[in-house]
């Protein structure tokens, strides 16, 4: 069975790398980050698999009207086992984040280039490769007429980069997963393959509005410069945060909570007017151990006491919020399958732990589901030059064919 696998694997890279290869090439771009959305992907996806053997592929459309054509779209693509009693899922996400500054890019983004064993472009790493090579570990074992066991149903998910709306959530409240199911989520891991994620931290993304008074740069004394207590008032919320939820948990890779300010609104267009609104945003990975109502709350009054302080208004918004599930056991059936797989094809023990979150496992943890996550990524998902190493690519590949054959 393993040479088998190995044999036609090898046979069809040519088409797992041209795969890769159309998946950068199109722009799905999530719509709440200013692109496209899924829906040209998810046409390509269901025209490169309708004559694959499947026995359904269905279209699970999630309303949502802030794209033209109106929805956003879910695809779950099964192959049927020979007892079928349970199913085994293994979701991979459609939708992209931005280019971002494309000086830092040494090609398009979206015009894949193959150099030095790798492929380049946006949505390589995250989840095009994961994507790929589970769909084409797949396709080997209906390629060599296997029929596992268990069912196995792939899913390609919309809206993973902003929440999961209109993907992965929306799958739970269309009742298709089973407490018997289990569940693979191939959307982080390390460079050798190594780690099994099992565990993941609760987010909180918020956003902060300061409002003062817009002047002239020459009259402060009729302004209030909302950018400067903007400033002071993300100081006090970044040294407050951090030293007041600093525990540390092992499990996690980087065993801390963290609390990063990160994007910034443009406020005023010249240099010679104060600006009377500041608007900026923390993205939070919290450590499960803490209540994020609790947090938030406590975000919300150092609001109200720098309002009153200072005579401006602050407005904070919850923006993704997610409280962490407990991990899935290190023993589970679908961890102990990976592991076995990964060690059969890969001559690797792999190690379990926890990440900064967030992927589609920590919502399917939320409603009682083991879900376990691993690839083989260098970390490049979101920045400039990201890329898949061909030979993970293929190893992957490997790995999904040797889990369903023995499923």
């Amino acid at each position: 069975m393993k040479e088998k696998i190995i044999k036609r694997v090898e046979e069809i890279q040519e088409d797992i790398k041209n795969s890769m290869k159309k998946f950068i090439s199109i722009n799905s771009v999530n719509p709440r980050s200013g692109g496209p959305g899924e829906k040209e992907m998810a046409e390509w996806l269901q025209s490169l698999i309708k004559d694959w053997g499947f026995d359904s592929i269905e279209r699970y459309d999630a309303k949502d009207d802030i794209v033209p054509y109106g929805f956003r779209p879910n695809i779950v693509a099964r192959y049927n086992g020979t007892v079928g009693k349970r199913t085994i899922w293994i979701i991979t996400h459609m939708d992209k984040v931005p280019a971002g500054d494309l000086s830092l890019w040494e090609n398009d983004p979206f015009t894949p280039v193959e150099k030095d064993g790798k492929i380049y472009g946006r949505g390589a790493e995250d989840n095009g490769s994961s994507l790929i090579a589970s769909l084409y570990g797949l396709k080997t074992i209906m390629d060599l007429g296997i029929r596992p066991k268990d069912n196995i149903a792939l899913a390609f998910v919309s809206d993973e980069e902003t929440g999961s709306d209109y993907g992965i959530k929306y799958l739970v409240k269309q009742n298709l997963f089973s407490k018997n199911d289990l569940f693979i989520v191939p959307d982080s891991g390390e460079p050798d393959g190594s780690f099994i994620e099992i565990a993941e931290k609760s987010i909180l993304w918020f956003k902060v509005i300061v409002s003062g008074k817009q002047a002239h740069a020459s009259r402060p004394d009729i302004a209030k410069n909302a950018h400067r207590y903007g400033a002071k008032f993300l100081t006090i919320l970044d040294e407050y945060l951090n030293s007041n939820y600093n525990e540390e948990d092992l499990l996690f890779d980087y065993p801390k909570s963290s609390f990063e300010p990160t994007k910034k609104e443009s406020n005023v267009e010249n240099v010679n007017t104060i600006p009377g609104t500041d608007i900026f945003y923390f993205d939070c990975r919290i450590l499960p151990q803490y209540n994020l109502e609790e947090i938030f709350k406590n975000i919300v009054s150092l609001g109200e006491k720098f309002e009153k302080e200072n005579g401006v208004k602050i407005q904070i918004e919850k923006l993704q919020f997610e409280q962490a599930a407990p991990p899935t056991d290190k023993n589970s059936e679908i961890v102990v399958k990976l592991i076995n797989a990964i060690k059969e094809m890969r001559n690797i023990t792999p190690r379990v732990g926890g990440i900064g979150g967030g992927t589609c496992a920590a919502i399917l943890r939320n409603e009682g589901l083991p879900a376990a996550v691993w690839a083989t990524i260098d970390e490049t998902a979101h920045q400039p030059n990201e890329y898949v190493v061909i030979k993970n690519l293929i190893e992957d590949t490997k790995v999904y064919a040797y889990l369903i054959a023995n499923s």
